[in-house]
């Protein structure tokens, strides 16, 4: 293939053929072309796009570089799963995957690590004492055909495309691409083998998409191409200004998750979690409507029988259960834990997520670059939410930190994330559509 051929044709703002397309993906799997070939070819969609049928063609190659599941034919357990673009204390899959399976559904979830601001799920489920994220597509299919729920890192077998592909879109300022971020999330999920799928497409201040408008043409043009590519899908547009929920760090957001999943915990947290799980039961044809389907939802949420699988997927995946439990007695973990309270009385107006973000960082629960390590026991909880009332001296947030000096910098990197008022504030609903 000649494949500056290729690159000029897409910077002038032509088009690619199927088969084009498909040599393009097996020889990047192959290592047969130059990594600035690559990168050039990634330059050149991000700023002349993809039509609709190269954009399919690109993520089903990128789907079929590698191993693609398969499970055992039954009506009665779809297989599901869900996806979310990301943000800060954002930890709906943790309590979504069982609930899921509770429901009688099939879930194999394949997440990510964060990077960046952004949290992700691997990191969360790594700060139990034991639990592997690392199993083999073998395993994989076992737990979920045995006990509904896997909850697991990508194989090496699974999406070779993806994997190269976007290391380059990470240092080459492509990233942004609406058409290769859609390429590589449903390259991931399509290798799944999913009957349905529900997706969270963020938007605001600590989003990859800061506004609803650039959010919506995402999530319509994921949903889109899902569902030409024959899973199920509806994609949400939810709200990031805020964190989701009121903890933010690995392990502080796994006990909020069990406090969920414990028929408790906060509110915006539950009500996406209830709603992505009725979303799932209305397009498997298991619910007429989508209200009364959330009902049911948080129904089985407060019955016990998620946290109960919860606890079946720590013990197959290798979790130390006594540790574990002592951790969640505890639940603070880090050497230090300062608490920064509020100047004023009045309403809260605004919690700047993206701040409270690039401090998590700093404190060490996110990462720079792919391969930094976290740490697991830093970050943030009590964490006040806009429409709340406080007074002159309550916190509106609580420090876990390693060091006396990283809690007093992240106070210092933090405090003009709160905005206090005197007029009552509306609560944000976190569902946008």
């Amino acid at each position: 293939m000649a494949f500056l051929d290729l690159i000029e044709r897409k910077r002038d703002g032509g088009a690619l053929s199927p088969d084009e397309i498909h040599g393009f993906v097996k020889e990047v799997v192959a290592g047969a072309l130059p990594r600035e070939q690559v990168s050039a070819f990634l330059m050149a969609v991000l700023f002349r796009g993809m039509d609709d049928s190269e954009r399919r063609i690109l993520t089903l190659a990128m789907r079929d570089s590698g191993e693609v599941l398969v499970w055992t034919p039954d009506p009665g357990r779809p297989v599901v799963d869900k996806h979310s673009t990301g943000g800060v204390g954002d930890k709906v899959s943790l309590p979504l995957a069982p609930l899921l399976a509770s429901l009688g559904f099939r879930v194999p979830m394949i997440s990510g690590r964060g990077l960046g601001i952004t949290g992700g799920t691997l990191d969360k489920l790594e700060s139990i004492p034991g639990f592997s994220t690392r199993l083999p597509s073998e395993r994989i299919r076992e737990l979920v055909e045995e006990d509904g729920v896997a909850m697991v890192g990508q194989t090496d077998r699974m999406v070779p495309a993806d994997r190269i592909l976007y290391a380059l879109r990470d240092v080459t300022g492509t990233v942004p691409s609406r058409d290769l971020i859609t390429a590589s999330i449903l390259s991931k999920k399509l290798a799944e083998g999913l009957e349905a799928l529900v997706l969270d497409v963020k938007c605001g201040a600590a989003a990859f998409m800061k506004t609803r408008s650039e959010a919506t043409r995402l999530a319509e043009s994921l949903e889109g191409l899902a569902n030409q590519c024959g899973v199920g899908t509806r994609a949400f547009v939810t709200r990031m200004d805020q964190p989701l929920g009121r903890a933010a760090g690995n392990w502080l957001e796994v006990v909020e998750s069990v406090e969920c999943l414990r028929g408790r915990g906060p509110a915006d947290l539950r009500e996406l979690v209830c709603c992505f799980a009725g979303s799932l039961m209305v397009q498997t044809g298991r619910a007429d409507d989508l209200a009364a389907a959330i009902g049911v939802a948080a129904g089985e949420l407060d019955s016990g029988r998620p946290l109960a699988v919860w606890h079946r997927m720590l013990e197959r995946q290798g979790s130390d259960m006594d540790a574990y439990s002592r951790r969640l007695d505890s639940v603070v973990l880090a050497p230090v834990v300062q608490e920064f309270r509020s100047p004023a009385s009045g309403y809260v107006s605004q919690v700047d997520a993206r701040r409270l973000g690039k401090a998590l960082r700093r404190l060490g629960a996110g990462r720079l670059q792919a391969g930094d390590e976290v740490d697991p026991e830093v970050g943030f909880d009590q964490i006040v939410q806009v429409g709340d009332s406080v007074r002159t001296g309550d916190v509106l947030v609580r420090i876990h930190a390693r060091t006396l000096q990283a809690a007093d910098t992240a106070i210092s990197e933090i405090a003009n994330a709160f905005g206090i008022q005197d007029a009552p504030v509306d609560r944000q609903a976190v569902r946008i559509t």
